[in-house]
C-alpha cells in the first residue's frame, strides 16, 4: 500500500500550469536582486566605514546584511532557472549550494532579527541589570553561536542531492517527495516550532515588554526618543517577520498535519507546491525589507540614504530641465 502511494505521488506532475511562474518569478527575483544588492551593499559600506566603535545593534545588523548579501548572489542562477522553465543547467553542486544559502539566509535572518529584538528589550527594560549582554564582545559570541546553529541546521543539505530529473528537466529545490517518509512530517513540524514559533514568541514578548515599559514611562513623562526608536525597530522586525516568514512555515505545518492525518492526493500536492512557490518568494522578499530596518536603526545609514535620494532627485530634475530646454530651442 505504501509503495502504491509513493508511486502515485512520484507520478503526480506538480509543475503543471506554470506559464505564469516562468514570467512572474524572473521579474520578481530580478527586482529583489536589484533592491537587495543596493540596500545591503550600502549598509555594509556604512557600517564598515564607521569611525566610532561598533555597538551591539550594529554588530547584529552587520551579520544580517552579510547573510542577505550572500543569498542575493545566488539569485541570478534562480532567475535563469525560471527563464528556462524550471530547468537547472548549473549542475548538482551549485544546486546544493543555492539551496544551502537559501535556508542559511532564512534562519540566520530569523536568528539575528530575534537577537536585535532581545537586544532592544534589554536596552529599554533592563539597561543596567543585563548590560553585560550588550557588550560587543558578548554580542560577537552570540553571533558566532547563531552562525554555528544555522550551519548545523543546513549542513546536511550538502550531502543530499537537490537536483532531480522530471519530464526531461533538471529541477532544483522543488521537493517532489516532501513528506514521503513516516518520520518526515514529525521532524518538519518540530523544526518549524523550534526555528519559527519560538523566535516569533520571543519577538512578540520583547515588543510587548518594551511597549508596556514605554506606556508606564509616558505617564511619568520620561520617555526618551531612543527608547521610542527601540520600540519602532522591534515593531518593524515583527511586521517583517510575520509578512515574510509566517506564510511559508504555516504552509509547511498545515501540509505536514495533513500528511500525518491521511495520504495526500495529487491535487493537494499540487496545491502545496503552488503555495510553496509563493511563500518562498515572500521569504526571499525579506532581503528587500531588511534595509528598511537598517534605515531606522542606523543614523549614518539613514543620512546616507537620504543624501543619495537627494542626489538622484536633483540629477533627475537637472536632466528634465536640460531636455526641456533642448526641446524648446529645437522648436
Amino acid at each position: 500500500m505504501a509503495d502504491n502511494n509513493n508511486t502515485n505521488r512520484s507520478s503526480c506532475d506538480v509543475l503543471v500550469d506554470q506559464q505564469s511562474a516562468v514570467v512572474l518569478f524572473p521579474i520578481f527575483y530580478s527586482l529583489v536582486f536589484i533592491f537587495s544588492v543596493c540596500g545591503n551593499a550600502l549598509v555594509l559600506a556604512v557600517i564598515c566605514q564607521r569611525r566610532q566603535k561598533f555597538n551591539s545593534t550594529a554588530v547584529y545588523l552587520l551579520n544580517l546584511a552579510l547573510s542577505d548579501t550572500l543569498f542575493t548572489l545566488t539569485l541570478p542562477g534562480r532567475i535563469f532557472y525560471y527563464i528556462r522553465r524550471f530547468d537547472w543547467p548549473f549542475g548538482d553542486l551549485l544546486c546544493r549550494m543555492s539551496t544551502l544559502l537559501f535556508f542559511a539566509n532564512t534562519y540566520a535572518g530569523i536568528g539575528f532579527m530575534t537577537c536585535i529584538s532581545l537586544d532592544r528589550y534589554v536596552a529599554v527594560v533592563h539597561p543596567q541589570r543585563l548590560r553585560g549582554l550588550r557588550q560587543v564582545k558578548m554580542v560577537r559570541r552570540v553571533c558566532c553561536l547563531v552562525w554555528a546553529l544555522v550551519s548545523a541546521q543546513v549542513a546536511p543539505l550538502l550531502f543530499r542531492s537537490m537536483l532531480q530529473y522530471h519530464k526531461g528537466r533538471r529541477t532544483c529545490m522543488e521537493y517532489f517527495n516532501l513528506g514521503s517518509s513516516q518520520w518526515m512530517p514529525h521532524f518538519l513540524l518540530l523544526a518549524c516550532v523550534v526555528s519559527f514559533c519560538c523566535p516569533l514568541a520571543a519577538i512578540l514578548a520583547s515588543y510587548a515588554s518594551v511597549h508596556l515599559k514605554l506606556r508606564a514611562a509616558t505617564k511619568r513623562n520620561s520617555v526618551s526618543r531612543r527608547n521610542q526608536r527601540a520600540n519602532g525597530i522591534i515593531l518593524l522586525i515583527l511586521l517583517t517577520f510575520i509578512l515574510c516568514f509566517s506564510p511559508y512555515h504555516l504552509n509547511v505545518m498545515q501540509f505536514m498535519c495533513q500528511r500525518m492525518h491521511h495520504e495526500v492526493s495529487c491535487e493537494e500536492l499540487r496545491g502545496f507546491k503552488i503555495s510553496s512557490q509563493i511563500t518562498v518568494s515572500l521569504m526571499n522578499f525579506n532581503c528587500c525589507l531588511d534595509p528598511i530596518i537598517y534605515f531606522f536603526a542606523i543614523k549614518t545609514y539613514k543620512k546616507q540614504m537620504l543624501s543619495l535620494m537627494g542626489h538622484l532627485w536633483a540629477s533627475s530634475n537637472t536632466t528634465s530641465s536640460t531636455t526641456a530646454e533642448n526641446s524648446s530651442s529645437n522648436s
